[in-house]
């Protein structure tokens, strides 16, 4: 199964954008799934449900982040590489979508039952923020 489809996958299971991301991909850099989803928990629905950075953004750049980070303070050249990744990363999902905030990309803001609302009743997650995932998925297997 592609990286995609694992992420997609975990995604239709009821797990947030940001695990979906970081779980498909936390094996192949040492990380077991449930400290994946542990740890990628808080940025789903676009940061704690605040309608803010898509959560499938910031579950992959969790994954750039366990693949390039640095772990030695003087290690700008892990900095400057896992920063750069995640600026190309911004904009080749930019690219796709022409958005990065969750409540752009949704048309509503899931931070208000209001925008809960509007997002059930359009069935966004099923018809939107599956290809969020699938396309966060797709691009970190570019770049990586």
């Amino acid at each position: 199964m592609s990286r995609s489809d694992c992420a997609v996958s975990f995604f239709r299971q009821g797990f947030s954008c940001s695990q979906a991301v970081a779980a498909a991909f936390a094996a192949d850099f040492g990380l077991d799934k449930d400290t994946a989803l542990r740890l990628s928990q808080p940025f789903g629905g676009g940061i704690a449900r605040r309608a803010d950075w898509c959560g499938a953004m910031t579950g992959a750049f969790l994954v750039i982040g366990l693949k390039h980070g640095r772990v030695r303070a003087e290690d700008a050249a892990s900095r400057d590489r896992t920063y750069a990744l995640v600026q190309d990363f911004i904009a080749r999902f930019t690219a796709r979508h022409g958005q990065i905030k969750c409540r752009d990309l949704l048309g509503c803001d899931i931070g208000t039952p209001e925008g809960q609302k509007k997002a059930e009743e359009l069935k966004l997650h099923q018809t939107k923020c599956e290809d969020f995932v699938r396309d966060a998925a797709v691009i970190l297997e570019e770049i990586l």
